[in-house]
């Protein structure tokens, strides 16, 4: 389905995603995963002492049979336990073990690893809002690594209540999906975070119409907000191009893997959705930029109208200190020096030239 460990893979690098400051939840030693039963599209919940093995033990009891592990804030414990169970590759414990991806796909044997990112935004901040979610599949058993301890909505994933309303409910409110498989609901979760992109980028588009009228009145604090709404669109674009590449690697699997054609169906509508909305936060950065050039050109304009009042102003005052500074040597031979109209005369030409140098810069609208 995608590409195999050490064959053509992308080099490893951390994520540039912004996240919000917290503990890091691998130190912590409370364990968090709830486990949930499917079988013949009927959902049921594990006891809160059951093990990963014995979750692996129900979900291959039978073909229709699935086991979803939900690990709202993984601890290191947990992430081990995983390890152990299903017997992952070294380099995808790593993965798990440290957040801050980029979207991704990978197979390492029957296991499929995905990584994906969630949005919202906060208005107030005027902020793009990443979740991080890993996503394992195997047969008859799924598992869903919260990375940054939030739901997809931004609720707290260690809120039971949240976890019901927000979480679980999100991934398992179709029955129908539910008798297909892992599959199934790794795409509703893929589903559930298309749909949420949506907010985020007529958030974004308000800000953006925002912004263009303040352009045009000539706010000249609008550059920064300009840079700032700038990184966001960029790095809402770099989840959303990221997860257009991880639906088409899932797609090409779909013969190979004998995806069922439901799901294939269902999946190709997330991604027509998926390609809706990066068209959109393409035009936005484009609108963007073209908002900033706009603002640039107007801001030397203004630049350019200052230093023609300067200009103007500067010659104007030019004259009367010209001849306030020829009448101010204090030589005993001078013209008009000892003249009882010297002095008024010397005024009355400072005042004239400066009205007319007015006059002619007012013409030429540099006043």
């Amino acid at each position: 389905m995608t590409q195999q460990p050490g064959e053509g893979s992308a080099p490893r690098r951390p994520g540039v995603f912004r996240r919000r400051p917290a503990a890091d939840p691998l130190e912590d030693t409370n364990a968090t995963r709830r486990t949930r039963y499917v079988e013949d599209g009927h959902l049921t919940r594990a006891p809160l002492d059951t093990s990963v093995t014995d979750a692996m033990a129900f979900a291959d009891g039978n073909d229709s049979r699935t086991a979803l592990l939900l690990y709202p804030a993984p601890t290191r414990l947990e992430i081990e336990e995983l390890a152990g169970a299903w017997k992952l590759h070294p380099l995808l414990i790593e993965d798990l073990l440290h957040a801050g991806q980029r979207p991704k796909l990978e197979r390492y044997g029957d296991v499929l690893f995905m990584v994906v990112r969630s949005a919202r935004y906060l208005d107030d901040a005027e902020e793009v809002d990443f979740s991080e979610f890993h996503v394992l599949v195997r047969p008859h058993a799924i598992a869903v690594l919260c990375q940054d301890g939030r739901w997809i909505d931004g609720v707290d994933a260690g809120d039971a209540s949240a976890a019901t309303d927000g979480g679980e409910h999100t991934l398992l409110d179709d029955e129908h999906l539910l008798h297909l498989g892992p599959e199934a609901v790794a795409y509703r979760l893929l589903d559930a975070i298309v749909d949420g992109y949506a907010p985020v980028v007529r958030g974004l588009e308000i800000d953006g119409e925002q912004i263009e009228r303040q352009v045009f009145s000539g706010d000249t604090t609008v550059t920064e907000r300009i840079y700032r709404l700038s990184r966001e669109i960029i790095d809402l674009r770099q989840a959303t191009y990221g997860l257009t590449e991880v639906l088409e690697g899932l797609r090409k699997g779909f013969d190979r893997y004998e995806i069922p054609d439901p799901l294939q169906a269902y999946l190709q509508d997330v991604a027509d959705h998926l390609h809706r909305v990066d068209l959109q936060v393409v035009e936005l950065r484009d609108s963007l930029s073209q908002i900033l050039t706009v603002n640039g050109t107007l801001v030397a304009q203004r630049q350019n109208e200052d230093m023609k009042k300067i200009s103007g102003w500067a010659a104007i005052l030019f004259a009367p200190t010209l001849i306030g500074a020829i009448y101010g040597m204090n030589f005993d031979n001078m013209p008009e020096l000892h003249w009882a109209f010297g002095y008024p005369l010397a005024v009355g030409a400072m005042v004239a030239f400066a009205l007319v140098l007015y006059v002619l810069f007012k013409r030429q609208k540099w006043m």
